[in-house]
């Protein structure tokens, strides 16, 4: 199989967290995907038409696309049991999408610098998303550190990929620290991003 990457991608950066776990990094040949709204990589576009990172393609089927995806059958394939069973799975979805929410806001910030000239840029759009970064990190200390404390599954690997990128790009976004005010979280983000895993991967 091989994996359409970008090493600084959050989204990317959760697949291979899973890798990492299930030490089957070996396994999956990475391809460079790096790409930008307004300069489409042709390779990857072959493979996803919509041409956005990752792209897991495969052997035996066609590529899968969208980063939950893709854990959620890699998760399945080797079993590293990053997806808790029965009703318990829709708490682990449910995290993820969350986590995944607060990252499509920090990258909108990022993309609001790095794509449009300053004279073009929307103070209003970016303080939205900003908005959107800090009720959903208020959300993970009033309403996740339970579960977050209690299961390494995919919905803390992307909560922590969040962490992770929100201080990668804290400087470009101009969000505040995370930690700020959010004491549980921050001793739960701080103790996760020391995982081996976390710490292989790190952008």
């Amino acid at each position: 199989m091989q994996l359409f990457h970008a090493g600084p991608s959050p989204y990317v950066r959760k697949v291979m967290v899973l890798l990492e776990e299930a030490g089957k990094t070996g396994e999956i040949a990475l391809i460079d995907g790096a790409t930008a709204p307004t300069a489409p990589n042709e390779a990857l576009i072959a493979a996803n038409p919509l041409g956005k990172i990752p792209c897991l393609v495969r052997d035996d089927g066609p590529a899968l696309y969208d980063s939950r995806v893709i854990t959620r059958y890699l998760d399945a394939k080797y079993g590293t049991g990053l997806y808790l069973d029965g009703e318990a799975v829709w708490l682990t979805l449910a995290l993820e999408a969350h986590a995944d929410g607060v990252l499509d806001a920090a990258l909108l910030c990022v993309y609001e610098v790095r794509m449009r000239e300053e004279a073009g840029r929307s103070a209003a759009w970016v303080a939205g998303q900003r908005g959107k970064i800090t009720r959903g990190l208020d959300a993970l200390e009033a309403r996740w550190l339970d579960h977050l404390s209690s299961h390494v599954d995919m919905g803390a690997v992307a909560v922590a990929c969040v962490l992770g990128y929100l201080d990668f790009r804290g400087e470009m976004g101009g969000w505040g620290d995370w930690r700020d005010g959010r004491p549980g979280l921050a001793a739960w983000g701080e103790a996760f991003l020391k995982r081996p895993a976390m710490r292989a991967t790190a952008p």
